[in-house]
């Protein structure tokens, strides 16, 4: 009978042993959560999508409380989140500014050529790895759709071998950002309309043997500007949003026709 029991009991004391420690670590190491922290994770959309510039949803509701991080840097959850954070802590809400996802290229299926035909996984970051991707451009969009299949909101479809950005779907989450691998996908102002589609690096005479729709880099839009808001830079025109006004002259003055009102 002793043979059993004796083990029995130092295994029991071992266990009742380890729960009076546990109770004590965690009373000594016990970190006050602040409840607002809570509420304002629920606030969010748990998109989770890093948008914010934090983590995920848990983390930039932490960040808010404990280090005053800005009440409307949540992206898909707009106005109404940044509204209810605002109720929670007691604070004024801040303005939230509508954001959408933009494709920088005009090269669908009519103005690039396919150099080769790609039988792999129907990936553009699988074709990436073959001689830049199978575009006679290698700085557009490849349009497999890797974008459109992290969307999560339907807001982007590919269509003639672009993709595509629908605005009114897209809450700018930007996960189609971190999925493309040639980086033609950027985020921009809802109310800004004027938008260069061609992210070519190449001089004007290898971007338009490439694309018939690319930048030519000539710098007449830049010239024409009268707000100074366009640059051209690594040979194609930049738009500074800080200053662009939508006037449209760009627009009518780019020989190209690459820059366009979205």
């Amino acid at each position: 009978m002793m043979t059993y029991l004796i083990p029995v009991l130092i295994v029991g004391g071992c266990g009742v042993l380890a729960g009076v420690l546990l109770t004590i670590v965690s009373k000594l190491f016990y970190v006050k959560v602040d409840p607002r922290v809570q509420r304002i994770s629920e606030a969010l959309p748990q998109a989770n999508c890093g948008a914010c510039g934090f983590a995920g949803c848990a983390d930039y509701a932490n960040a808010i409380v404990s280090e005053g991080a800005e009440t409307n840097l949540c992206r898909p959850g707009g106005t109404d989140a940044a509204g209810s954070i605002a109720e929670i802590l007691g604070v004024a809400a801040a303005e939230v500014v509508p954001m959408t996802a933009v494709v920088k290229c005009s090269g669908d299926c009519n103005a690039v050529k396919e150099e080769f035909e790609f039988g792999g996984l129907r990936s553009c970051k699988a074709v990436k790895r073959y001689f830049g991707g199978s575009s006679s451009c290698k700085y557009g969009c490849i349009g497999f759709g890797d974008c459109a299949a992290v969307c999560e909101y339907g807001a982007i479809t590919v269509r003639d071998g672009l993709a595509r950005v629908t605005p009114l779907k897209c809450v700018a989450c930007g996960r189609c950002v971190n999925a493309c691998p040639n980086n033609v996908i950027a985020i921009k102002p809802l109310a800004q309309h004027t938008m260069v589609l061609c992210s070519s690096k190449e001089n004007g005479r290898k971007t338009r043997l490439a694309c018939r729709k690319g930048c030519l880099g000539c710098k007449l839009c830049e010239r024409n500007c009268t707000e100074g808001a366009i640059t051209v830079v690594d040979n194609h025109a930049v738009i500074d949003y800080e200053k662009c006004t939508n006037c449209g002259i760009c627009v009518d003055t780019c020989p190209a026709k690459a820059i366009h009102r979205v």
